[in-house]
């Protein structure tokens, strides 16, 4: 059996330009990410915290490779991404997926929740172009897997409630069937009771598919509930990674035990609703 984890982050850095101050000026840098090195297995789940501005988000781009590293790598199956040709790393994407904040801004409202939901598989499918009639039965499927129905393929977002947009979201990173989704802050612009539904959602189908998430959020006791390891993230630099369970019960750096202080129960509450 291959030792070789599904992700690996290797001494990543992210460097940003600043406006330039005079016109003949180099413009300054701002560092967004410095040495940041993490691996991911299989079917495992990874929580990224920190504050705003503590570059989360940052880091989920790179590995998505939508930003380029000012420094280290991104491996997927041990292939470095960001080293990738763009047909080579068009190729890869089926593997890896986004679900994104905003399931408000994040779907198209000018298209069909068909075209939505299907268009990774016609981008990215590896075994030739698909017929509209398989576009369709794949996005059936995939609709079905996150509890919304056919019928709703011909409608489109301004028609579904916020956690009905984020199921069609997910149904959208789902669809090429990856190892991999990157989900940053999936829950944080929807209602309490409308998140439990969702984070079920997500649970059971990495239960059911072996997925790995990268799970970028603020609320610590959603990562508490969705994450087997927590990745700790202050200024851009890791303070502390560890297993959730030390991290909630016996954290280590005055920047994690100042997160956690400000979460009433330090952290323990958790979604009620049954899986």
């Amino acid at each position: 059996m291959s030792t070789t984890p599904l992700l690996e982050v290797r001494h990543l850095g992210k460097n940003f330009a600043l406006p330039r101050t005079a016109l003949w000026s180099a413009p300054a840098q701002v560092q967004a990410l410095s040495d940041v090195s993490f691996t991911l297995q299989a079917g495992k789940s990874l929580g990224v915290v920190g504050e705003s501005g503590s570059g989360k988000s940052t880091l989920a781009r790179l590995v998505m490779a939508l930003d380029v590293p000012t420094a280290g790598q991104v491996l997927m199956h041990g292939v470095d991404l960001h080293a990738l040709s763009a047909a080579d790393l068009r190729r890869a994407r089926s593997g890896f997926q986004m679900v994104f904040q905003d399931p408000y801004g994040s779907l198209d409202p000018r298209q069909k929740v068909l075209h939505i939901v299907a268009e990774p598989l016609a981008c990215l499918s590896t075994s030739g172009p698909l017929s509209r009639a398989e576009l369709r039965e794949r996005a059936e499927l995939a609709l079905s897997e996150v509890g919304l129905r056919s019928a709703d393929l011909d409608k489109y977002p301004h028609e579904f409630s916020g956690g009905q947009r984020q199921r069609i979201a997910i149904a959208r990173a789902l669809i090429t069937r990856p190892a991999l989704i990157v989900a940053d802050e999936p829950v944080s612009a929807l209602d309490v009771s409308v998140q439990a539904q969702v984070l079920n959602l997500m649970m059971d189908l990495q239960d059911r598919y072996g997925l790995s998430y990268l799970f970028v959020s603020h609320d610590l006791a959603v990562v508490n509930l969705m994450c087997d390891d927590v990745l700790v993230l202050q200024s851009g630099h890791v303070v502390e990674h560890a297993l959730a369970e030390q991290i909630f019960k016996r954290p280590e750096h005055s920047y994690t035990r100042a997160l956690l202080s400000a979460v009433p129960g330090h952290g323990s509450r958790l979604i009620e609703e049954p899986r």
